[in-house]
């Protein structure tokens, strides 16, 4: 086989890349939000009820283990050739990263700060919101990058059934022997998973402050949690 190389394709094509780098990004984003809008209360009833946790990380690994180009396949008599039959698999893998996150976010909140924050007069919701979740951060941010990395990257495989996406780019590339928008594909996709990785990473530095104020100060150990608490009393 002779792969064709014309870099002159990529000035011609800037309007078709710009498209597909946006429902690529569409495709990927969507699942996360769903994910995380599904994981948080979820793992938050895990973490009130112990015994639910085994069977919920038990379900998810299963559907996690599940080929993406099937659930695909399957997912085109009801939903069409559309987005969802994209978002609803990537959705679910994005829940079984994300329910383990939470749960092992809210299980690092240190009992004495439980303690001291319902001594301070916090109530179950309060505590959560102020005290519980923002700790929980770093742990949560963390399965929200795996998963939004991995979603990248699984969005192309929806191409081998017609969902655009910069999928589209690799699957046009070998039928045609052309390398061009294969390496152009692949390059972009590297490209969206770095810079959404920064961005989640700069929105974890924004949520934590107090891991700022830690390292500005002398050898003092910085506690988030004290921190937490210290700044909603």
């Amino acid at each position: 086989m002779t792969w064709d190389w014309r870099w002159s394709w990529i000035p011609d094509h800037y309007d078709l890349l710009g498209e597909l780098l946006l429902q690529h990004l569409y495709l990927a984003v969507v699942p996360v939000v769903l994910g995380l809008l599904i994981a948080l209360p979820l793992g938050i009833v895990c973490v009130r009820v112990r015994r639910l946790y085994a069977p919920v990380l038990a379900l998810t690994s299963v559907f996690y283990a599940l080929p993406s180009l099937a659930l695909f396949v399957v997912l085109i008599d009801y939903t069409g050739f559309t987005g969802w039959t994209v978002i609803i698999p990537l959705t679910i893998y994005t829940l079984s990263v994300l329910v383990r996150n939470v749960v092992d976010g809210l299980r690092s909140v240190p009992e004495h700060v439980s303690q001291a924050a319902t001594a301070m007069g916090f109530g179950g919701v309060r505590r959560l919101l102020q005290v519980d979740l923002p700790i929980a951060v770093p742990v949560v941010i963390a399965g929200l990058r795996v998963a939004t990395v991995s979603n990248i990257s699984l969005v192309s495989v929806g191409s081998l059934i017609g969902i655009s996406g910069l999928g589209q780019l690799f699957v046009d590339g070998i039928q045609r022997s052309f390398i061009t928008p294969i390496i152009v594909g692949i390059v972009l996709t590297v490209a969206l998973a770095v810079l959404a990785d920064a961005v989640l990473v700069g929105l974890q530095w924004l949520l934590t402050p107090w891991t700022r104020a830690g390292r500005s100060t002398e050898p003092v150990t910085a506690d988030p949690a004290g921190a937490a608490t210290a700044g909603v009393a």
